[in-house]
């Protein structure tokens, strides 16, 4: 575990459902008696979520890959040292909507930038924390576009959302390949399933993966 608190990050394209499931589980959390923070990326901190603004927001300029690499790491390193550590020092359960991997993902396997450049970027910018579980919610790419459609009907989709399928499948395959034989990953398959559905194996895989935190001791999976 970091330090005295559990770093718990949530991955997945656009549209796998994500955001609802963190929010479910901070809330499932908090009523076990942990201590949360609920925060996402790019942004969390006031200065991170402007520059989420200048990634996301589609513009007349297009947004050069190396720029959008560095405005990600940007963000990122404001977001680790003014919330994330010092949430962790103090003992919190921290749930972050994207990390580093998403970075990998996205920009990597995405746009076909160099992996271990993106890594040395990240690492410079996060030192050595490292998430101690990671969820990876897979999807269907074109149910995931679909989601994201039905969402920008009301307020359009953003820079990243709006490329191609050919690029959203490429993260896709881009996550899967990151979470191949790596311990730290649990994939949860969306296909088919309910939201009720996804956060019971959630829960489950909580009181499996992390037996140590103690808020957890005598709750059980059932959903209020």
């Amino acid at each position: 575990m970091n330090d005295k608190g559990f770093f718990l990050t949530l991955e997945g394209p656009d549209g796998c459902g994500k955001s609802t499931q963190a929010r479910l589980l901070g809330e499932y959390l908090d009523e076990a008696g942990c201590q949360v923070l609920l925060t996402r990326e790019p942004g969390g901190t006031p200065l991170a979520e402007e520059i989420r603004r200048v990634i996301l927001t589609p513009s007349r300029e297009s947004l050069d890959p190396m720029t959008e690499i560095l405005l990600y790491v940007a963000a990122r390193a404001q977001h680790v040292k003014g919330l994330i550590l010092p949430a962790l020092a103090s003992g919190k359960v921290v749930i972050c909507e994207r990390f580093i991997d998403s970075s990998l993902a996205y920009q990597g396997y995405g746009l076909g930038w160099d992996l271990e450049l993106i890594e040395n970027l990240n690492r410079m910018a996060v030192g050595d924390l490292s998430p101690d579980l990671t969820l990876l919610f897979d999807q269907d790419t074109e149910e995931c576009r679909k989601r994201v459609q039905g969402r920008a009907q009301n307020k359009g989709a953003d820079r990243i959302e709006a490329r191609d399928p050919a690029f959203h499948q490429k993260v896709r395959e881009g996550f899967l390949k990151l979470a191949f034989n790596n311990p730290r990953f649990k994939v949860i398959s969306g296909a088919g399933r309910d939201i009720e559905s996804i956060q019971r194996e959630l829960r489950s895989v909580l009181k499996t993966r992390i037996p140590k935190l103690a808020c957890l001791n005598g709750t059980d999976s059932n959903i209020p």
